[in-house]
């Protein structure tokens, strides 16, 4: 009995007592998958055929919009199903895949912040070695890093959720899988599986995040012996980008990890809005803040836009 209740699929969850919402919802949301799609598409493209944007700050932010798609495309199909079609069957494999590939690219996109960090410290603090200190080669292999580190950490707890029976009722709380909601339904000791995610967190995205304020302490100080204010804002204004970017991720993250502790004292509806905006605000907003912040972007935009009028 209990391997006949294992093997049965998955079945995902949109907005539980909303049902009747899902086709309007699904709209919302579908502005939002097409919105991210061109944005960050967009900015690629740019990225690859604007040769005044070759240089270390956009090959990063390049990966960065990269990252920010496959999330995009990883969750897509599934909440549209659920929401369009009310498709909520995932099979066990489809799903443990799904959720490595959700993981592994929030890691990615978390080490991304810390190296574009990495970036500006070097551009600011020692300007005269930024070309010799980041070169091709040495972005290449801080690129190649970031996304081996996010693409293996998260095989370990994948591995161990494929191998648990599922003997309880196989209902998810979202219209994606994530780790913390499939190992709920595990009929056996997850000890691992429920350690083994916060050594993670710890080790990349809290560590992530303390080395990307120390960056900018260290920044800060560096333009604040700058003796020119004209100077001053301009060295400041390079990093508003990649500040608000961060500042997006980690609040987002942030928030989830408060709902998700102190879940049972927020409607459950909650839960699931802000897993939302956590895959899909980041995604959203970055080419934005990118566009109306960074010049040479702007230019690039013109530039192209220019260009397929001629």
């Amino acid at each position: 009995m209990w391997s006949n209740i294992s093997a049965a699929p998955f079945l995902l969850t949109g907005f539980p007592g909303l049902e009747i919402l899902h086709p309007w919802i699904s709209l919302g949301f579908f502005f939002i998958y097409v919105s991210i799609l061109l944005s960050n598409g967009t900015l690629l493209f740019l990225i690859s055929e604007d040769h005044t944007l070759h240089e270390p700050m956009y090959y990063f932010l390049a990966i960065l919009a990269a990252t920010d798609l496959g999330v995009t495309l990883t969750t897509m199909p599934t909440v549209l199903g659920v929401l369009w079609l009310d498709h909520r069957e995932i099979s066990h494999g489809a799903c443990y895949f799904q959720a490595y590939l959700i993981h592994s690219l929030s890691i990615v996109e978390s080490g991304v912040l810390l190296i574009m960090a990495y970036d500006r410290f070097i551009a600011i603090c020692n300007p005269l070695r930024y070309t010799s200190i980041l070169t091709n080669a040495k972005v290449v292999k801080l690129g190649l890093g970031v996304l081996m580190r996010g693409f293996t950490l998260i095989v370990p707890m994948i591995i161990t959720l494929s191998g648990f029976p599922y003997c309880r009722s196989h209902d998810l709380s979202h219209a994606f899988c994530l780790h913390q909601d499939v190992i709920k339904l595990a009929c056996a000791d997850t000890t691992f599986n429920r350690l083994y995610p916060i050594a993670l967190v710890s080790l990349t995205g809290f560590l992530d995040s303390v080395l990307i304020l120390i960056s900018y302490i260290l920044i800060l100080k560096t333009i604040m012996e700058i003796a020119s204010g004209k100077e001053q804002a301009k060295a400041l204004n390079t990093c508003v980008s990649h500040i608000s970017c961060a500042l997006v991720f980690y609040v987002t993250v942030i928030g989830l990890t408060f709902i998700h502790r102190f879940g049972k004292y927020v409607p459950h509806v909650t839960y699931i809005i802000m897993s939302y905006v956590y895959f899909l605000f980041p995604p959203f907003v970055n080419p934005i803040i990118y566009s109306i912040k960074t010049k040479q972007i702007q230019n690039g935009i013109n530039r192209l836009f220019s260009f397929h009028r001629i």
